[in-house]
């Protein structure tokens, strides 16, 4: 056994003897046992997920709320069910469930075109005049911007006024017109944008008081100063796909990079606190938290979206919400991942049932949330062959765990193998170079390697293919070239992201 695995097993007996709910029936005990030998057995067989927390409730029963394994390989503090975890997209549907909260009190009307409420200055009125709030939630705007989504999840480098001025670069997505689903985190961020430019409300503040305040929901939030400064264990993002073991990820999510279409961290109670109040349609403990219907409306289709997620087909996409099938049974669901954090969070509406699982790795073995909440679908469905399955499917993850740390591996050596591209010496390429669009990257020099940062980002730059270029991973895995211009003795421009940021 590996020493990752002694101190997830360490944690895991910690939660054991945790209290768990006196009215607990013989089922609900067995499930228990049956899931807690599961995930112990599958976490130590895939090895490289440090972390992982779980929620299970059943119709207005929490089933099961607990933490495994380590929140951080550094520190070796403990996954409990308080810990908190970045739930990345999986944010999206309290975004939403925030405009409906609005829309029901007449505070702002979905349906009406951005420019019949909006005021940002610049804003291009021919996209926004044909262009609801309902359509930004729903992914069907036909609508772009990628600097506003860059530099909320990604960057970090934004001011609110920064990123009002950042709506006019708004444009028509070529690849999916008005009323035609494609993903993204833009409508998102539009949305929130021009709400915060007309209201004066932070979307967190917008979310905190509509949604998370109404549900108790306390330990939930979209400050990680905050959820330091009250002494939470917070879950680091860590990636595994190197050989000797996971280490943390680079980029961990910071309050400059806290978003509304991923920006918040929660707990395994918190959450079984949402699956609740998803499954029973606003009722929480016995008690009406939302009007009746308010909640079921977010679950409503709104955009089609045939395809396949893993085991999931999906059918169609509501406000914040993924509506499709795990084999017979509806699952409206959605999941999240960034740089080395992953979340499942689903529910059956028919069976009332739903898991949200969270673990902090997703390079080579995110998945393995999806196989912990499939279990938990196909143990309460009475599946036959449940253990045998799933065993194998654990065995499934490990091969493609190592199929990924090959081709990583591979990678690395054929990049680390490239001659360098760079006319001049490295200083020649420092300074600061700036972009109206994208915002500000900085290259330094440290022990005679490039070292090129944008606001909370920062990588070491490798060699490229091409002539006075070099690649970079800002985002882990994520890799992209620099190509630097200028006939002078220095640098004067360089294009990142298809964008020319010009030397200061």
């Amino acid at each position: 056994m590996t020493e990752l695995a002694r101190l997830a097993a360490f944690a895991v007996a910690a939660i054991l003897l945790a209290p768990q709910p006196a009215s607990a029936g013989p089922d609900e005990a067995r499930f228990r046992a049956d899931a807690d030998a599961f995930i112990r057995r599958a976490m130590d067989q895939v090895g490289v997920v440090p972390g992982l927390s779980i929620a299970v409730v059943d119709g207005e029963d929490v089933v099961l709320t607990a933490g495994y394994g380590l929140a951080d390989i550094e520190t070796g503090v403990p996954v409990t069910a308080d810990t908190r975890f970045y739930i990345a997209s999986s944010t999206k549907s309290f975004t939403a469930l925030a405009v409906a909260a609005m829309a029901a009190r007449g505070e702002v009307d979905p349906e009406a075109p951005l420019t019949t409420w909006s005021n940002v200055p610049g804003a291009p009125t021919d996209l926004f005049a044909n262009v609801s709030l309902t359509d930004l939630l729903s992914h069907r705007s036909g609508l772009d911007n990628a600097p506003i989504s860059f530099r909320a999840a990604f960057s970090g480098d934004h001011t609110p006024e920064g990123m009002q001025r950042l709506i006019a670069a708004t444009g028509a997505r070529p690849d999916a017109p008005h009323g035609t689903f494609r993903y993204s985190n833009a409508g998102y961020n539009i949305a929130t944008t021009l709400l915060e430019a007309r209201d004066g409300r932070d979307w967190r503040v917008m979310v905190r008081e509509e949604v998370l305040n109404p549900l108790g929901m306390a330990d939930t939030t979209g400050w990680i100063s905050g959820a330091r400064t009250d002494g939470a264990v917070i879950a680091a993002g860590h990636l595994g796909y190197p050989a000797e073991g996971p280490i943390l990820s680079p980029l961990q999510k910071v309050d400059a990079t806290m978003q509304s279409a991923g920006g918040l961290v929660s707990t395994a109670d918190d959450m079984a606190r949402w699956l609740e109040v998803q499954i029973n349609d606003g009722v929480l403990d016995g008690h009406r938290v939302f009007p009746v219907g308010l909640v079921a409306s977010t679950h409503r289709p709104l955009a089609t979206n045939e395809s396949t997620f893993g085991p999931y087909t999906r059918q169609s996409y509501g406000l914040g919400w993924q509506i499709g099938r795990y084999g017979d049974d509806v699952l409206i669901h959605h999941f999240g991942n960034f740089s080395g954090s992953r979340a499942h969070v689903s529910f059956m509406p028919a069976r009332r049932i739903g898991v949200v699982v969270m673990v902090n790795e997703d390079v080579v073995a995110g998945g393995l949330a999806d196989v912990i909440a499939n279990y938990v679908y196909d143990w309460h469905a009475g599946r036959p062959d449940l253990e045998a399955f799933y065993d194998a499917a654990v065995g499934e993850l490990v091969d493609r765990r190592d199929r990924g740390r090959a081709a990583i591996a591979r990678q690395q050596a054929e990049r680390a193998a490239r001659p360098s591209m760079l006319a001049r010496p490295v200083s020649a390429y420092v300074g600061t170079y700036e972009s109206p669009l994208l915002g500000t990257v900085r290259i330094a020099e440290r022990d005679g390697v490039m070292i090129v940062s944008m606001g909370v980002m920062e990588a070491v730059a490798g060699a490229f293919t091409e002539a006075e270029t070099v690649r970079v991973e800002l985002a882990p895995m994520q890799g992209q070239p620099i190509q630097f211009g200028g006939d002078g003795a220095v640098a004067d421009r360089l294009v990142l992201m298809d964008e020319t940021f010009l030397r200061r």
